[in-house]
C-alpha cells in the first residue's frame, strides 16, 4: 500500500517505547533455525525485515510458530533441508548475507533473491569469502539474484568489512563447518555490530578467538547452536527518531525500555545529541529527553552509527553553526546512498547542505515544507518526516510507508506524541 505522509510544524511530547532490535531478531531467528531444538523469541521486531528472516528459516527446513509477541522455532541442528525455489529476502539486507553464509553449509544449490532494492545490495564480498572457503556461486554482478553451493570447509578466508554484516555472515557459519577457520578481516566499518555477532557466539558458547581490532578470526569448527530463550532488547536505532524529533522540536520525551548495557553501537547517538545541547537523563526503563535552548552544531564521526546519518542531517539544520556528519562511506551502500538522498532532499527543503565522499557538511537552515521523496527507505522517510516537525508549511513525504520495515508503528506512536501526520 503506498502511503503518502503529510506532517505538520507540530511540538512533540509525551511517553514511548519503541519496538525490539532488528539485529538481535535477524540473528535470533538464524541462530535458532540452526540450532538443535526449540528457540524461544520473546517481543521481537515484527517488521519486514525481522518477517523476510522468518521466511528463510523456513525455507531452510525451521519450524516456525509466530505469535504476536512470541516466536517459536524448532532448528535444523546445523543441517538445512533447504525446499525448492528461490528463497525471497524482500528487502532485507541482513537476511541475505546471514542466510547466505548460513547457505553454504548445504551440499544442494540455494537461490536467493528479493526486491528492487535488494538487487542493488553488495554481496561480492561474501561471495568472495565463502568461495575461499570451497562454495561455488553465481550472481548477477556480485548482486542478487545469486545462488550458493556448498559445502564449505574450514580453512583461510578474507573478507571485506565495508558493512559489518559481511563479517557475520562468515562468523555466524564457520563453527558449523568440518575444520577450523582463520578469517581476515580488511577495511572494517560498523564494529559495533560484529561485536553483537561476537556477544551471540559467547552466549552459544562457541569457541573462537580474535584479535582486539577484530580483524583476524580463529574460529573452531564442528560445532553446534544451541537452543535459547530470550528477550530481543529494544531498537538505539530506531529510538534515534523520537530522540531527533525532540531535539528538533524543542519537545520533552520519555522512552521507555532502553538497555544502554546492550552492545548496540546507535546509543551513542544520544551521547553525540547530548554534545548538541540535548539533555538526557537515563534512568532504569526511562531516559528522558529534551531540548534546553537551540542545539549546537558538532563534528561527528557515524562510523560506527551510519544508520543515524539521516536523522542526524536532519538535527543538523536545526542546530547553530555547522555540523560535520564524517567518516561513514558505508551509508552510500545501505539501501540507498543516503548520503546523496538526504542531501538532494534536504536541498529541496532549503538546508544549507554540502556532501562528501564520506560524509555531510550541514549549515543550520530554516526548512520549508515541500514534497520530498523517500526513495522506498524507511530511515529517510521518517527523518523527513521529523524534519517536516519544525519546516514552515506542509511537508509530504513520498512513500512513507517504508518505515514499516523497521517501525511499523512510526505513524500512530508520533501521533499519539503530538506529531501531526496525516495519511493519503
Amino acid at each position: 500500500m503506498v502511503l503518502n505522509l503529510e506532517i505538520n510544524k507540530s511540538k512533540i511530547h509525551g511517553e514511548i517505547s519503541v519496538p525490539g532490535s532488528k539485529s538481535h531478531t535477524i540473528r535470533a531467528v538464524a541462530i535458532g533455525a540452526m540450532a538443535d531444538g526449540v528457540s524461544k523469541i520473546h517481543g521481537p521486531l515484527i517488521s519486514g525485515d525481522t518477517l523476510s528472516s522468518l521466511a528463510a528459516a523456513a525455507a531452510f527446513g525451521a519450524e516456525i510458530d509466530k505469535k504476536e509477541n512470541l516466536w517459536t522455532i524448532r532448528g535444523v541442528a546445523g543441517k538445512p533441508k533447504i525446499k525448492f525455489g528461490v528463497i525471497d529476502v524482500g528487502n532485507s539486507g541482513t537476511s541475505l548475507r546471514i542466510f547466505s553464509g548460513l547457505a553454504s553449509i548445504a551440499s544442494s544449490k540455494v537461490e536467493f533473491d528479493g526486491d528492487d532494492s535488494l538487487r542493488t545490495r553488495h554481496m561480492a564480498p561474501v561471495l568472495s569469502a565463502l568461495e575461499m572457503l570451497g562454495a561455488k556461486t553465481t550472481s548477477n554482478n556480485g548482486k542478487c539474484p545469486l545462488s550458493i553451493q556448498g559445502p564449505i570447509r574450514g580453512g583461510k578466508a578474507k573478507v571485506e568489512g565495508k558493512s559489518s554484516q559481511f563479517v557475520t555472515a562468515v562468523l555466524l557459519a564457520v563453527p558449523l563447518i568440518e575444520g577450523d577457520t582463520e578469517l581476515s578481516v580488511f577495511n572494517l566499518n560498523e564494529k559495533p555490530y560484529v561485536e553483537i555477532t561476537l556477544d551471540w557466539l559467547h552466549k552459544q558458547k562457541i569457541k573462537f578467538e580474535h584479535s582486539e581490532n577484530l580483524l583476524s578470526f580463529k574460529i573452531k569448527g564442528g560445532q553446534s547452536y544451541k537452543p535459547f530463550e530470550m528477550t530481543i532488547p529494544a531498537d538505539f536505532s530506531t529510538a534515534t527518531f523520537p530522540l531527533v524529533a525532540a531535539a528538533v522540536t524543542s519537545g520533552e520525551v520519555v522512552i521507555r525500555n532502553l538497555d544502554f548495557n546492550d552492545r548496540q553501537g546507535d546509543k551513542d547517538v544520544f551521547k553525540y545529541l547530548e554534545k548538541m545541547g540535548m539533555d538526557i537523563k537515563r534512568g532504569f526503563d526511562r531516559t528522558i529527553v529534551k531540548t534546553v535552548g537551540k542545539l549546537k552544531g558538532a563534528d561527528l564521526d557515524l562510523n560506527s552509527t551510519p544508520d543515524a546519518l539521516p536523522a542526524l542531517a536532519v538535527a543538523g539544520c536545526f542546530a547553530e553553526g555547522v555540523t560535520r556528519l564524517l567518516n561513514v562511506p558505508q551509508a552510500r551502500i545501505k539501501e540507498t546512498d543516503r548520503i546523496a538522498c538526504m542531501t538532494c532532499e534536504l536541498r529541496k527543503m532549503g538546508a544549507q547542505v554540502e556532501e562528501l565522499p564520506d560524509g555531510m557538511v550541514i549549515k543550520g537552515s530554516k526548512l520549508r515544507g515541500t514534497e520530498v521523496e523517500s526513495y522506498h527507505d524507511h530511515r529517510i522517510a521518517m527523518a523527513l518526516a521529523i524534519a517536516g516537525l519544525n519546516a514552515e508549511g506542509r511537508t509530504v513525504v513520498k512513500n512513507a510507508e517504508s518505515a514499516a520495515v523497521t517501525y511499523p508503528d512510526f505513524v500512530s506512536d508520533f501521533r499519539k506524541l503530538g506529531a501531526n501526520f496525516q495519511t493519503g
